[in-house]
């Protein structure tokens, strides 16, 4: 088997993630290449989708939502992620086992609070109170409680969110809009129910298409599943070696991987992007040094600066009007004066993308 370098493994990543040049493809297209994206952010897609895609428009992505082509709802890691309806059809009950996951073993929500309670009875009624109409957490909340009096409401309608293929609707997740989660049904919303013969070897030939190579823990990380190990076993796949970890890693036959040499330009990544949780192994994005001085929160909450493949600063628009937008970069590893000088002028042409009326300011900050 060859052996992979860390920078080899970065730039064949880099490379289908569509972060080495940007790509003359579809909003849609570029979604389902990714199999979703992180969108617990409402407005991160659209970043995502930038920093990807030649002459990006968020309005495209904004149709695709409101024509019920692209919906937002839980998914891998049971958070939720932007994805086309089809994906979200065809994947969402391979999900299923993480998301029950997330409400039996819940320490807030779960546990003994459901114990001993009809889960199919809350589930009908929760369905029951979505078809008047798509609901927030606190409608659902108040629909359920007097059902079951003696319950946490909270804990009624967490389950009914988790077990259900429940979908956030617009106006949530749609640009210079906004607005509380309301949710639906993928049968209610799309009128269309989930697969009945989910294909977890399609699911994981998806992942590494999109994140390869990887290796089994990569994926189960990503997915939020277990087991996924006899999945591999069962594929034609080409394997490696990671020259750091000695770990076998597992790609699709028929991909080339790129040049390791291959040159980088910054690339700006919204908050939670699927590029930085994908992987059990993160060093292919940050050194370990650089990872264990920061907290996770620190990292997923604020965008990240790719210089080189490598994230060297953390990002945040602090102020976003008509009239004026401030971007806050903070590096997380020292800087040349033509490293910043690279990240400063990309991030002008964030600033306008997200904010093009407006005057611009970029500036440095430090922890």
């Amino acid at each position: 088997m060859s052996k992979l370098s860390l920078q080899a493994l970065n730039r064949a990543t880099l490379e289908r993630q569509w972060l080495t040049e940007r790509r003359d493809a579809t909003a849609l297209e570029t979604i389902e290449h990714l199999v979703g994206m992180q969108a617990q952010s409402p407005l991160a897609p659209y970043v995502g989708l930038w920093t990807r895609l030649n002459d990006f428009d968020p309005a495209e992505l904004a149709g695709l939502i409101e024509n019920r082509e692209a919906v937002r709802g839980s998914m891998m890691r049971a958070t939720i992620h932007l994805m086309s309806s089809r994906d979200f059809l065809a994947f969402r009950p391979l999900i299923q086992p993480r998301l029950e996951r997330e409400v039996f073993q819940n320490m807030t929500y779960g546990r003994h609070r459901l114990e001993g309670l009809d889960i199919d009875a809350v589930l009908e009624a929760g369905i029951e109170r979505m078809t008047e109409g798509p609901a927030t957490a606190v409608q659902l909340r108040d629909h359920l409680a007097p059902l079951w009096p003696d319950r946490e409401s909270a804990a009624l309608a967490h389950a009914v969110r988790c077990l259900l293929p429940t979908i956030q609707t617009p106006p949530r997740g749609i640009w210079g809009r906004g607005g509380n989660p309301a949710m639906s049904t993928a049968d209610l919303w799309l009128g269309v129910p989930v697969a009945s013969d989910p294909s977890p070897d399609d699911l994981v030939r998806r992942y590494l298409a999109a994140y390869g190579p990887a290796s089994v823990a990569d994926a189960q990380n990503w997915s939020g599943l277990t087991r996924l190990a006899e999945v591999f076993d069962r594929l034609d796949l080409r394997t490696y070696i990671d020259a750091e970890s000695g770990r076998t890693l597992y790609d699709l036959p028929d991909i080339t991987l790129p040049d390791e040499h291959t040159e980088i330009p910054v690339r700006f990544l919204p908050e939670y992007d699927n590029l930085l949780l994908s992987h059990a192994d993160r060093t292919r994005w940050i050194d370990t040094a650089t990872r264990q001085s920061l907290t996770l929160q620190e990292v997923l909450t604020r965008g990240s600066t790719l210089h080189n493949g490598r994230a060297t600063a953390l990002w945040k628009l602090t102020k976003n009007t008509k009239t004026e937008a401030i971007l806050e970069i903070q590096p997380i590893t020292e800087l040349t004066r033509r490293t910043w000088q690279s990240i400063e002028s990309e991030a002008h042409n964030l600033l306008a993308f997200t904010s093009p009326t407006a005057t611009h300011e970029v500036r440095r900050i430090t922890a």
